[in-house]
Order: structure tokens, then C-alpha cells, then sequence
């Protein structure tokens, strides 16, 4: 046996048991690391207000902290506006709830000469198999979705505990972190920090600008219709479908469709349509070209890179792509050599085909030329035939 083999197979054994216990160690900590990124995309978001305050003279901690409360106040102001507004609006559906089965009993009873009855149906839901199984499996889900509710807190307090610190303590975090480069790589990092606060804040604002977009379009909608509460609603509509991303259009639009069906059960149909066509509208054309300008990159690799974030981190990669891919690409942009390109007008786009020929030759040219026998050139007279026969 050689005498390094040993000391290779212990080398090789202590590399695969050092993956082996880096990989489990990934897998237990990748929920605490999606939430401290989403935590630092947090505090660059909020990064531009904090540092103005901070410039004015307010002590950095206290700035993170006022922008913070704004922040929540506003959120708590406007989940309990739209909950009381849905609570009176499902207190009226239920009130008007036999109403409408009298109607739809009425219409079934005239189309298809039927004799149902209200209580019949009744009955007959009340008794059915099926609602029993639900409320029991509703019974027995009901400390899961408890757990779940718990859970999600916790998370909410963890991004928030760390995307202060993050937004608190950024001059220090910078500091410590450009301590360990050189100063050459420290000027890297501090131009890639700034690059990455001016795309999500462009990110945000792009966003913002699409949920004032959205509710306005939503708006004028509801308020044609006679839907009550269209001005929450359309607020409502505007900040889901933007900051939830993939489903949060069709969330956005199901509170304005049930509240829409307690006045005109056609009125939900009508709105269910406008929001797949105003979804459409948003995606191939209005996201776009917002997107690119704010954040400066191309709509297809806007697109794409929400569908890569999905893929691999699902909702969250979704809300946090952009941002990332817009810094990464600013970043790198500056390492890339770039020449004059030559005034060749193949780069517009137009060929030359057959330069100085005109296109009626051309045409005729191709009309009249001999067809291939057997791999004989054009001007070879085929064999056997002598001239003038």
C-alpha cells in the first residue's frame, strides 16, 4: 500500500463528513436565512428615509424606530378598516342569505319545472355527509391553523427584529464588514451596498406606482358600478395585488367580487372580468416598462427573474428578485469591457443580399435556375445529347 493512501481515504472521509454535516445544517437554518435576507432587503427599502433623518440630526436608532411605527400604524389602521368593512359585509350576506336562495329555487324551479323548496335544501345541507366531514375535519384543524398563526408571528417579529438592526446599525455593520478587505475591495463593497439601496428603493417605487395604477383603474370600476366602499376597496386591490406576488391579484380581487355579489349577483362576474383583463394589461405591458426604467433592466430578464426567484424560494424569491438581479447587474456592469460597435447595418437589422443587383434580376435569376441533375454543374451539357440534336 502506498503511503500517502491512508492519509488520502482519512482526507477524503473527513471532506464528505464536513459536507454531510454543512448540507443538514443548511436545511435546518434556511428559514432563519430567508428571513434575515428578507430582512436586509427590509432595511435597504427603508435605508434613504432613515439616513435623511439621521442627517438632520436625529439619532439613527430613534430614526429606524419612527419609520418603523409609521410603517406599523399604518398597516394596523388599514387591516382594521378592511375588517370591520368585510365583517358588516359578510353580517349583511348572511342576513339576505335566504333571499337569494329563494331566487336561485325560483329561477332552478322555472327553468328545469322543478318544485323545490327552501327548507328542503335546507335540510337537506344541513344533513348532507359532506358538511359533517368538513366541520369535523374544520374541528380537528383548528389547533394547526392555531400553530400556523403562531408561527407566522414569530417570523413577522423575527424579520422585523433584524431588519432593524440591519437599518439601525448600518454605518457599523459596513464598518465592520469593510474592516476585514482591502481597500481596494472595501470601495467595492460600499458602491455595491449603495447600488443595492437605489434598486429597491426603485423597486418599491415601481411598485407603488403600479398599486396607485391598479387602484385607481379599480376604483373607477366599483364607483361606476355602485359597489359600496370603493375607495377602500380599490386601496385594498391596489397594495395586495402588488406586494403579493403571482396570486395576489386574484386575492386582491375576491374581497371587491363578494362584496359586489351582495349588491348585484351579476356585479361579481363583471369584476372577476375586469380583473383577469386588467391582469393581462399589467403583466405584458404595464409591469415591464415600469420595471425596466426604475430598476433598469430588460422586461424579459424582469420576467424571468421572477420566475427563477419563484422557483427556487417561492413567494418571497418572487418579491426579492428583481431588487437582487437589478443590483447584481448594476454591480457587474462596471467590470465589463464594452467597445464601439461598427455602423454595420446587419446590427439594425437589415441584410444586403446581393449587394448592386437589383431585385427584379434576383428574382428572375432564381425562377430560371436549372434544377440539379444528379450533382452537374449549371453550365454542363447533360451527357448523350450532342448539339444541334
Amino acid at each position: 500500500m502506498p503511503v500517502w493512501l491512508p492519509r488520502a481515504m482519512v482526507l477524503a472521509l473527513a471532506l464528505y463528513a464536513c459536507f454531510r454535516l454543512g448540507s443538514w445544517a443548511f436545511d435546518q437554518l434556511i428559514g432563519l436565512l430567508i428571513n434575515v435576507l428578507i430582512a436586509f432587503f427590509l432595511a435597504l427599502a427603508i435605508e434613504p428615509a432613515v439616513s435623511r433623518m439621521s442627517a438632520a440630526g436625529m439619532r439613527r436608532g430613534l430614526a429606524t424606530f419612527l419609520v418603523f411605527l409609521a410603517v406599523l400604524i399604518a398597516s394596523i389602521g388599514f387591516v382594521v378598516m378592511l375588517g370591520s368593512m368585510l365583517a358588516g359585509q359578510i353580517v349583511d350576506m348572511v342576513d339576505e342569505f335566504p333571499k337569494y336562495l329563494d331566487s336561485v329555487i325560483n329561477w332552478v324551479n322555472q327553468t328545469f319545472h322543478t318544485e323545490l323548496s327552501r327548507v328542503e335544501v335546507q335540510d337537506s345541507l344541513l344533513h348532507s355527509d359532506w358538511l359533517q366531514k368538513y366541520v369535523q375535519n374544520s374541528a380537528t384543524g383548528v389547533l394547526d391553523v392555531s400553530t400556523t398563526v403562531l408561527g407566522g408571528l414569530f417570523r413577522l417579529l423575527t424579520i422585523f427584529l433584524f431588519s432593524f438592526y440591519f437599518a439601525a446599525d448600518g454605518p457599523r455593520l459596513r464598518r465592520g464588514l469593510c474592516s476585514v478587505l482591502p481597500p481596494s475591495r472595501q470601495a467595492e463593497v460600499l458602491r455595491a451596498w449603495e447600488i443595492a439601496v437605489a434598486k429597491t428603493g426603485g423597486y418599491l417605487y415601481s411598485r407603488g406606482l403600479m398599486a396607485l395604477i391598479s387602484g385607481v383603474a379599480h376604483y373607477i370600476l366599483l364607483a361606476a358600478l355602485g359597489v359600496p366602499y370603493a375607495p377602500a376597496l380599490a386601496v385594498w386591490v391596489g397594495l395586495v395585488s402588488q406586494f403579493i406576488p403571482t396570486i395576489g391579484t386574484y386575492l386582491a380581487g375576491a374581497l371587491p367580487m363578494l362584496i359586489g355579489f351582495t349588491v348585484d349577483p351579476w356585479y361579481a362576474l363583471w369584476i372577476l372580468g375586469f380583473v383577469v383583463v386588467y391582469q393581462q394589461f399589467e403583466n405584458y405591458v404595464l409591469q415591464p416598462k415600469l420595471t425596466s426604467r426604475t430598476v433598469d433592466i430588460h422586461p424579459a430578464v424582469a420576467f424571468g427573474s421572477v420566475i427563477a426567484g419563484t422557483a427556487l424560494m417561492g413567494a418571497v424569491g418572487a418579491l426579492i428578485a428583481i431588487p437582487a438581479v437589478a443590483t447584481l447587474q448594476a454591480f457587474l456592469g462596471a467590470y465589463v469591457k464594452r467597445y464601439d460597435v461598427t455602423d454595420d447595418p446587419r446590427v439594425q437589422g437589415r441584410h444586403q443580399w446581393g449587394r448592386g443587383v437589383p431585385v427584379s434580376a434576383r428574382l428572375r435569376r432564381l425562377w430560371h435556375a436549372p434544377e440539379d441533375d444528379g450533382g452537374q454543374g449549371a453550365d454542363e451539357e447533360p451527357q448523350g445529347r450532342r448539339p444541334g440534336s
